[in-house]
């Protein structure tokens, strides 16, 4: 039964929302979450995601209180190396071209390993993240800054959180769409919502928003993002559509960051409107950097070996989206196809095979057939045998005299079998979001002074990112600002 009032109200339902959660109840707060979601579709984007998460460590000891059943095999056999703050910083001012807020950022790096290990301690459970490692001769070595992942995904992760949650006495309730915040023009004391058809009044000292971007309205996304973004997929949940941004910004909340930005990928060209929980994550294409990418007109826009994949995939989608007819193939030979990602062989899946490169150009859907074999003839005789090719490393194997180069995992697409893939663009969140204190997490006014009651946290927070991020860094700032805003809320700091 949902009753009319607790200490703190949280809006959401993802990772942002129960770290929120699980922190107020931790300083002792009645804490009430109310996810718009039907409980079969809950958890906002969180569940959608693979549970990467992207901190700074300085070496394993760091990482034992975050994954203490580690197997003396595994102590042996994996190499974590070290991402030191210096290295989360500098990926964080490369991949925003150094927009990102210098006190957010801030918080989000220094604060990062305490608040993973804070995760570990009430609960939940974290794997090494094989898929981002490889092996060589002594060890299996992780890249990209990104070494730990949440047990069972992210669907693992926000089930053991409303577990956990639960379980110290806190209330989850669902199909509870609140509609605006009870705000008396000094502060926050409470939100209304509709429950099952019905309206209810439910008073707090505190409210948390964390319900998501706009990312899945596609007015919005239209207005703040530019023309053709209506057309774009939903990688994620269906309910992020803009509430929790609207109802601050009614009452005077300031709006910050980038709005006209978002996180997008290469996505199925033929993926649903919004995400599928029994695919997940696996719409997404990226394996682009080990192949070439070519756009309607047979050529390739983009430096597919630009970096690692993981500093490159999040702003690749509005480049695809920005190509004729917005898509794109992904083409990969003998050479790399044994290497694909999982997402590569799900049954769901827009692919072309072929014996040669004739065969393939003629199956390319929507593709000028003669200016794509033009461009593999060119592209292949500008590859350079400079530096082995090595998948898990920058490589540095390039092209050379392209107007468009190659920078690492240049290879020549001319061995048989040939494969491609057609992505279109989807979009993860968006960067656009509400300016908050980030020493408390609460909401900022047009004036700069708090709006007393009023917290954010997740995507709901504006000025972290710009134009890119590095990935795995969306979980992580959700569980870092959650955790912010609801110790803050629980215990009314401003």
């Amino acid at each position: 039964m949902l009753e009319g009032k607790a200490d703190v109200v949280v809006v959401g339902g993802g990772n942002a929302a129960f770290c929120a959660a699980l922190a107020a109840q931790e300083a002792g707060a009645k804490v009430m979450v109310l996810e718009r979601a039907p409980v079969e579709e809950s958890g906002g984007n969180t569940r959608f995601t693979s549970g990467s998460m992207r901190f700074a460590f300085d070496g394993f000891e760091d990482l034992m209180p975050i994954m203490p059943d580690l197997s003396e095999h595994e102590r042996a056999t994996l190499d974590f190396g070290a991402y030191t703050a210096d290295d989360f910083f500098d990926d964080m001012f490369r991949a925003t071209n150094y927009r990102t807020d210098p006190a957010l950022c801030e918080r989000l790096v220094t604060q990062s390993l305490e608040t993973m290990q804070w995760l570990a301690r009430r609960g939940v459970r974290f794997l090494p993240k094989l898929s981002q490692s490889y092996r060589d001769s002594e060890k299996i070595r992780f890249t990209g800054g990104v070494v730990v992942e949440a047990s069972g995904g992210g669907d693992g992760l926000v089930t053991r959180q409303t577990e956990l949650l639960i379980a110290g006495g806190g209330e989850v309730h669902y199909n509870a769409k609140v509609l605006s915040l009870l705000f008396d023009g000094v502060r926050v004391n409470g939100v209304k919502v509709r429950v099952d058809g019905e309206l209810r009044d439910i008073h707090a000292k505190s409210v948390v928003l964390a319900c998501g971007g706009f990312e899945a309205n596609s007015e919005w996304r239209a207005r703040y993002l530019g023309p053709g973004w209506d057309l774009v997929k939903v990688r994620g949940t269906r309910f992020n559509s803009g509430d929790g941004l609207r109802m601050a910004l009614e009452i005077g909340a300031s709006p910050f960051g980038n709005w006209t930005g978002c996180h997008s990928v290469g996505w199925d060209a033929n993926a649903p409107e919004f995400g599928d929980l029994e695919v997940g994550a696996l719409f997404q294409k990226h394996s682009y950097p080990i192949g070439i990418m070519i756009n309607a007109n047979g050529r390739r826009f983009v430096d597919e070996g630009a970096d690692l994949r993981q500093f490159t995939y999040a702003k690749y989608g509005r480049v695809v989206m920005e190509q004729p007819g917005q898509f794109a193939w992904q083409v990969f030979d003998s050479k790399t196809i044994k290497l694909l990602r999982p997402e590569y062989r799900i049954r769901k899946v827009t692919k072309v095979s072929a014996g040669s490169i004739g065969e393939l150009a003629a199956k390319l859907e929507g593709v000028d057939a003669a200016g794509f074999l033009d461009e593999v003839k060119a592209y292949n005789c500008a590859v350079m045998n400079n530096a082995p090719f090595h998948p898990g490393i920058r490589d540095g194997r390039r092209t050379e005299g392209l107007a468009i180069p190659k920078s690492n995992w240049a290879n020549t697409i001319d061995e048989p079998p040939f494969e491609a893939y057609q992505v279109g663009c989807g979009i993860t969140f968006t960067f656009g979001g509400l300016r908050i204190n980030p020493e408390t997490g609460c909401v900022l006014d047009t004036d700069m002074a708090p709006l007393h009651g009023l917290y954010a946290a997740g995507e709901m927070v504006g000025g972290l990112f710009y134009f890119n991020y590095p990935g795995g860094t969306g979980l992580m700032s959700g569980a870092v600002f959650g955790r912010l805003a609801g110790t803050s809320a629980a215990r009314g700091e401003a």
